[in-house]
This record gives C-alpha cells, sequence and structure tokens, in this order.
C-alpha cells in the first residue's frame, strides 16, 4: 500500500494574529451594503437631532411630519402614553394638549411644543414631556393646589396660593376652602388664610375675608359681626381679638362691627336693634368701647 505523505500538522504559530482577525473582521464591515446601512443610520440620527431641536414653523413641521412617518415605517410608533400626576386637569383638555396618541408616530411630534400646551392648562403649573425610544411618551404633571375661591363682581373661581385662577367649574368641589373677596384678593390671600388656619377657633367662625382699597382685610363672621383687621398685621390682630373673645366672649355678643386697626385700642358698635343684657356685675365689658 503506497503511504500518503501527510503535511504537517497546523501549529498555534499557523492561526490568524489578532491584527489579522481583525483586519478580516474590519473588512466585511467596510463592503458597501454594510457601509450604506452604517451611513443611513448616521444621517437619520443627525437629521433626527436637527428636525427636534430646530424652532418651529411650516416648514419644520411638514419636515418632522415627513421624517416622523418615514421612521414609524420602520417600528418607532407610540406604544404607550403615560401620564403621572393628574389629579384635577381634565382628562380629554389634557390629551389634545399631549397631541400624541399610540400608533402615532414616535418621532412625529415635537417635545417641547407637546409641553407648552400642556402647560397652557390652567390646572398645570409646570409639567415634563420625555420621549424614549422606541415608543414610549411620559407626561408628569405638577398641577396647581386649590387654596380658596375668590368672589368678584359676582363671579366664583378657584385660585392657588399665588393667586392664579384655576378654574371656575365644579365649584361645590372646593366649597370648604376659605372664600376671599373683592380686587386685589387672591394675590394677598396667602398670609390671612395662614394665619387664620394656624387659629382653628377663628377660623371656624369666618364667612369670608373681604379686601379693602387692596390693602387691608375685613372678616365677615357667620354671626354676622364684621371685624376690621390693619394693614399688615393680621396675625397680631388676630391674637388680640382671640384675647378679647377669651376672656370677654366678645363674638358672642350682639356686635355689628370690632375695629382692630389701631394697635393700641379696640371699638365695638352694638347692632341697631340689639337688646343690651342686664350686668350681672360691675365688670361687665359694655356693648360699646375704645380702649
Amino acid at each position: 500500500m503506497p503511504r500518503v505523505n501527510r503535511g504537517p500538522r497546523n501549529s498555534v504559530t499557523d492561526r490568524p494574529g489578532r491584527l489579522k482577525l481583525w483586519l478580516r473582521r474590519t473588512a466585511r464591515l467596510l463592503r458597501p451594503p454594510v457601509l450604506a446601512g452604517l451611513a443611513a443610520f448616521v444621517c437619520l440620527v443627525a437629521l433626527a437631532v436637527v428636525v427636534h431641536r430646530a424652532t418651529s414653523g411650516p416648514a419644520l413641521e411638514a419636515m418632522r411630519a415627513r421624517f416622523g412617518q418615514a421612521t414609524a415605517n420602520l417600528g418607532l410608533r407610540v406604544e404607550d402614553v403615560v401620564v403621572e400626576g393628574r389629579a384635577n386637569t381634565p382628562e380629554p383638555l389634557l390629551r389634545a394638549a399631549i397631541g400624541v396618541k399610540r400608533g402615532d408616530p414616535t418621532l412625529g411630534f415635537s417635545v417641547g411644543q407637546a409641553r407648552e400646551r400642556i402647560q397652557r392648562l390652567s390646572w398645570v403649573e409646570h409639567a415634563t414631556v420625555e420621549r424614549r425610544l422606541p415608543g414610549r411618551i411620559i407626561v408628569q404633571l405638577h398641577e396647581r393646589r386649590p387654596f380658596a375661591i375668590w368672589q368678584n363682581q359676582g363671579r366664583f373661581v378657584l385660585i392657588d396660593r399665588a393667586g392664579a385662577v384655576v378654574t371656575n367649574s365644579n365649584l361645590a368641589d372646593f366649597r370648604s376652602l376659605p372664600l376671599v373677596v373683592g380686587p386685589g384678593a387672591p394675590e394677598a390671600a396667602a398670609p390671612l388664610v395662614d394665619a387664620l388656619t394656624s387659629r382653628p377657633d377663628l377660623m371656624g367662625r369666618v364667612t369670608a375675608a373681604v379686601r379693602v382699597g387692596e390693602r387691608r382685610w375685613n372678616l365677615l363672621l357667620k354671626s354676622g359681626l364684621t371685624v376690621m383687621l390693619p394693614e399688615g398685621h393680621e396675625a397680631v390682630a388676630l391674637d388680640r381679638l382671640a384675647a378679647l373673645d377669651r376672656d370677654h366672649k366678645l363674638l358672642d355678643r350682639p356686635l355689628q362691627f370690632v375695629d382692630l386697626r389701631l394697635p393700641d385700642r379696640a371699638a365695638f358698635r352694638a347692632k341697631p336693634d340689639a337688646v343690651p343684657a342686664p350686668a350681672k356685675d360691675s365688670r361687665a365689658t359694655p356693648a360699646h368701647k375704645s380702649t
């Protein structure tokens, strides 16, 4: 039998080196079809950045729509719109402001413009809109907190702590909030409401707070009594009022008004039809007094 001469077995030194392997792989990546795909991808990303950072305009909107449709054909469609923080913002108005729904192109709308539309809703103080590829849109709302009801010229609206008007709808849902009345009341209400809230015995007697001359407040009590507060010193005057009521049951008397505008004295006026109660001792406080 003839002998078959076999060549020497491959040794470690016969294997391609790391450099050769890298060059082979790079050569495969540099083939025309792969290069074309990479170039298209880079151009797509660059175009996305340009389209979505550029300012608004009819031409840009048309470009954004075409670009969004092109990417949607590649699978970039909205699959989910998540809204966080909504409590009072009407859902139909919010959906319209977002301007995108399931199935729409993920890259076919402006995140910045959507945020601006949402923040124009009266309930929304601040909003963020985030796009997470391939198809998730996340909207986070920071809503205005109801603070008081404002009455002015026969109209009632809900306001927040800063005095911004929130809504004039469904006000019955907020009937437990304080009522402030008159021009300038919304912007000045917070310190007074805070002072009353920290004095619940007085707060429970108040029907409304009326802004006078856009400078100071009158309190209208459930008994019909008007309490005239000084400008800028509401908390001190409320402490005086609480002390007078504690010591003399002032708020249970048939009074028309209590004037606390001066820091060193208080003036009272009885109701015109009030019948003075018989004095039980010489220390009883008269119905009309200045101190």
